[in-house]
């Protein structure tokens, strides 16, 4: 563009100069050196700029290669500059880890076909075009193809050439309902143009083989009309009002036949193209819905071809890969369709170890060499997987296609010992690369060593090798688990002998800590049927004393069980009691203060004197805000000074005065479906009605709101919503979270807990989410957009969300939406470890942990036995647990009686007899006690 504007300047320059007039020729050399030098200087920053930029590409690329948007970047920069060589090497890189999409070969092809002129370039030419369609089944490629093929026509066998191109290309493509007549048409052109050069000359008479060849010619244009008009495909009357144009005989009665049928078949194809056209990208509803329609008609040509133009659109689905290679592999099972289609699959969605599966199975099912499939298969590794557990399948798959190729009647071969290497290989793969990466191997379970152990016990004959790996995985904490010592007793029981079963079955009796009772009822039916008598009573005495010490151990727990859930419902009660006796002792310290006022005014109004009294100010007050007295003594002088406005402190005491007054009203709960609850709003929210009915008038009518209020009158950050109709209760959902007052307000449907305890609003997911990322150690002060900055140099992002406390106040941490799985694991490589505001952030595939439900209390079991969880208020755990209670107050119902010893006396309510509960006091008992003091 730069250098484009600077040859611009330079022409304007230089047409001012020959304007300029003929006296004057050192203006215009002026005017043509400035021009030139400014746009010399434009176009050398530029081109510094895009080598500065390609180099850095190109270092980005040799550290991974596989991101995507690089490449892409990288093929622009280089076809900008005319760098052909580099632009070439490339393409060709890139086409080697990904398809090219259809846009990116056809500006690959037309560079390459400016450039081929001789005959050896235009087979180079030829060979690309075979690689672009094999990528994806494009008509605009195979149409260039083909039109490119008729230049060649010259050559020897240069026309049946492009015969065949072309009847390849309407296998591929010709019933494509929208782009199919395209080539048809294109192929009859070039029928017709070979038609009109095997005319012969005006009025000469044509040879037999001229004739000949004429009516072949001729026969070749009817076969295509006939083809074409039996295919259901756009325009088909157009193409028919053509051929009755065209042809001197008239149309046969079959071809009218299947002209009609397929004309019928258009129609109920119809509404699923048009679905198409007004659907928006990805349309994966839509083209699923064509699928399964094509799949009840049943023809493979078309399925394939659904399935194709599904995937020229949703390369990146790796559902929709599996499920057109599950087709491809159960009913076509053509091997070049089936692998090409795997490949595809792999390249295109390379994070996704089930593709790899399906992949390395195809390829043994087709007889691929050994070779082969072990490439195939060091390429998953380095395919760079999001979770441990996927290393853990794609090993295992590998593995069972190493054992099925072992013969396993010879004693010792090349093959098993290629199976042994690989499974020690694997052991190793997990513990060094999988757990340094993911911090986990995947196999907590040793689930390759447990296979390895069944294979060298069963079909080797080897019980000392799976003897050691048995060992192995129980020192790996499997050793407390009844089942995995089961899985091992079994193994030895088929193929070992009884005094290996009997020792395992003893180490599992010590061992076991789940369900020690099941270990050791294995080992007594042993020995019932195996045993002598000194096996059955070891076998008994070891079992008894292992459940005694389960049982006192289990004892033990449910006492300390027991012993915290009575002290916590102390606790609770204490608490409860605490509360009760603060709320007696302020309304008794309420009446004692308003008793004591009501005798001061009546002693004024007897005897009329007055006490000087000092000045208040109440807490919070303005300095001119005096007590009551103040005014009474100012207005004695017979001076009442001006009304002084009510300070805000004083009005909202009286708004919440006058909120006393309001009469509660309950919610109706068979409008619960168009109202919602709204909360986590500020308590010192003014008139929080008009506020609420500002912002929720957006969403529909509002036939009322209803805060919710103490029993001072002050505003208790929640309400309830009620609109007029559902619709606008259910867009008002939307709001949830919104921020209002610097608070973020939640909005939730207005649904009753009594009736559904269970019920609970969270509008994100819990569960693996391969196209979101969690970010963790971000600095506070970090903002949606500065982490937008960051993320979007790895993919378009959809969604930003910062996650918050209540308060509105960010926690950092944050989830960060990609349009697909193939940019968000490339992030991952690239963020994780960044440093973003000197703060190191942690990136990771969006995976929440699974919430720990509390378990239910069984039927017919003691209550004491529930731990209840620890309640704390508002604010969470306090600093300290003291209590807050007077000391007036706190005594003891049953006082502790000293012996004249000093030692402490029983008293009656600390006796093994049950105690009597004390005396329950009321509010008016309280404050009789605090009135006497």
């Amino acid at each position: 563009m730069a250098a484009a504007a600077g040859a611009e300047a330079a022409a304007v320059a230089a047409e001012e100069e020959k304007r300029l007039p003929e006296g004057d020729p050192e203006s215009g050399g002026d005017s043509e050196d400035e021009g030139d030098s400014d746009s010399s200087g434009d176009g050398e920053d530029e081109e510094k700029e895009n080598e500065a930029e390609i180099q850095r590409l190109e270092e980005q690329l040799s550290i991974n290669a596989f991101d995507y948007n690089c490449h892409l970047d990288l093929i622009k920069l280089l076809r900008q500059e005319g760098e052909l060589i580099k632009l070439r090497r490339a393409r060709q890189k890139m086409s080697e880890l990904f398809p090219l999409t259809e846009e990116i070969w056809l500006d690959w092809l037309k560079d390459e076909i400016k450039m081929a002129s001789e005959s050896s370039e235009r087979e180079k030419v030829y060979e690309l075009f075979e690689r672009a369609v094999k990528d994806y089944i494009c008509p605009e490629i195979w149409l260039e193809y083909a039109q490119y093929s008729i230049g060649g026509i010259g050559q020897e066998g240069g026309i049946e050439k492009v015969r065949s191109i072309f009847e390849r290309a309407l296998t591929a493509v010709g019933l494509h309902v929208t782009k199919g007549t395209a080539l048809w048409e294109a192929y009859r052109e070039f029928e017709n143009a070979i038609l009109e050069t095997a005319q012969p000359a005006p009025g000469s008479v044509p040879s037999p083989e001229q004739q000949q060849m004429l009516c072949s010619q001729l026969e070749k244009i009817h076969t295509l009309f006939r083809r074409q008009l039996g295919i259901p495909l756009l325009d088909m009357e157009a193409s028919y009002a053509e051929y009755e144009e065209w042809s001197e005989d008239p149309i046969p009665e079959t071809v009218i036949k299947n002209y009609k049928k397929a004309l019928q078949q258009l129609e109920k194809c119809k509404p699923y193209e048009e679905a198409l056209l007004g659907a928006e990208t990805p349309k994966l509803a839509e083209y699923q819905a064509y699928i399964d329609f094509e799949m009840k008609a049943g023809d493979p040509a078309r399925i394939q071809l659904i399935y194709e133009r599904a995937l020229a659109e949703n390369c990146l689905v790796p559902d929709l890969w599996a499920r057109y290679n599950q087709y491809l592999d159960r009913q076509l099972r053509v091997k070049e369709l089936v692998l090409s289609a795997h490949d595809r699959a792999v390249r295109n969605c390379p994070w996704t170890v089930g593709l790899w599966i399906r992949y390395l199975l195809a390829m043994e099912r087709h007889r691929v060499d050994h070779g082969t499939i072990s490439e195939m298969f060091e390429k998953a590794l380095n395919a760079g997987f999001i979770q441990a557990t996927d290393y853990v399948e794609i090993w295992q798959a590998y593995l069972d296609y190493l054992r099925r190729r072992v013969d396993f009647t010879q004693d010792s071969s090349k093959e098993l010992e290629e199976l042994r290497s690989a499974f020690a290989r694997a052991v190793e793969y997990l513990k060094q690369e999988v757990e340094e990466r993911f911090s986990e191997s995947g196999d907590p379970s040793c689930t390759i060593m447990q296979n390895w152990a069944r294979v060298e016990a069963r079909l080797c004959n080897n019980m000392q090798k799976a003897r050691e790996l048995w060992d192995n995985i129980m020192t790996k904490g499997n050793a407390k688990y009844a089942n995995m010592w089961l899985e091992y007793y079994n193994l030895e029981r088929a193929h070992g002998d009884t005094q290996h079963c009997r020792k395992a079955l003893h180490r599992a009796v010590q061992c076991t800590s789940d369900y020690p009772e099941h270990v050791c009822e294995v080992l007594l039916t042993l020995e019932r049927i195996e045993g002598t008598l000194e096996d059955w009573d070891a076998a008994v005495q070891k079992t008894e004393n292992r459940l005694a010490r389960v049982n006192e151990q289990r004892a033990k727990a449910a006492e300390k069980e027991a012993a915290l859930a009575k002290q916590e419902e102390e606790k609770a009660e204490q608490r409860k009691q605490a509360r009760a006796e603060k709320k007696a002792f302020k309304k008794a310290k309420k009446n004692r203060i308003g008793d004591k006022r009501k005798a001061d005014d009546d002693d004024e109004g007897e005897w009329g004197q007055e006490e000087e009294q000092p000045s208040k100010r109440h807490k919070g007050d303005g300095d001119g805000i005096l007590e009551e007295h103040m005014e009474v003594e100012t207005g004695l002088f017979g001076r009442s000074g001006p009304e002084k406005p009510d300070h805000p402190a004083n009005q909202k005491e009286k708004a919440s005065t006058s909120r006393k007054d309001i009469p509660k009203v309950l919610h109706d709960s068979s409008k619960d479906n168009v109202t919602v609850f709204v909360s986590n709003l500020s308590y010192n929210m003014a008139d929080p009605e008009v506020k609420l009915k500002e912002l929720f008038e957006s969403c529909g009518e509002v036939a009322e709101i209803r805060p919710v209020f103490s029993n001072k009158g002050t505003f208790r950050g929640y309400c309830y919503v009620e609109f007029k109709e559902e619709k606008a209760a259910l867009q008002a959902l939307g709001l949830d979270r919104k921020v209002v007052e610097g608070r973020p307000m939640f909005v939730s449907p207005c649904v009753d807990k009594n009736k559904n305890p269970d019920f609970k609003v969270f509008r994100y997911s819990t569960t693996l989410e391969k196209h979101k990322l969690f970010i963790s150690g971000l600095p506070f002060s970090c903002t949606k957009e500065e982490l937008e900055e960051v993320c979007k140099a790895h993919g378009n992002v959809k969604d930003i969300r910062l996650v918050t406390n209540r308060a509105g106040k960010p926690k950092g941490l944050a989830y960060v939406e990609y349009e697909n799985e193939a940019q968000a694991s490339q992030a991952v490589l690239k963020m994780d470890g960044l440093t973003v505001k000197e703060h190191v952030i942690k990136v990771a595939i969006s995976n929440p942990p699974l919430r720990k439900l509390p378990d239910k209390p069984e039927a017919g079991r003691a209550s004491q036995f529930a731990v209840p969880r620890q309640v704390y208020g508002a604010r969470g755990k306090g600093r300290t647990q003291l209590s807050m209670m007077p000391r007036a107050l706190q005594r003891q119902s049953n006082p502790v009686a000293k012996a004249e010893n000093g030692m402490v006396q029983n008293s009656p309510a600390t006796s093994s007899e049950s105690p009597e509960e004390p005396k329950k006091m009321s509010n008016a008992d309280f404050a009789k006690m605090l009135l006497k003091k």
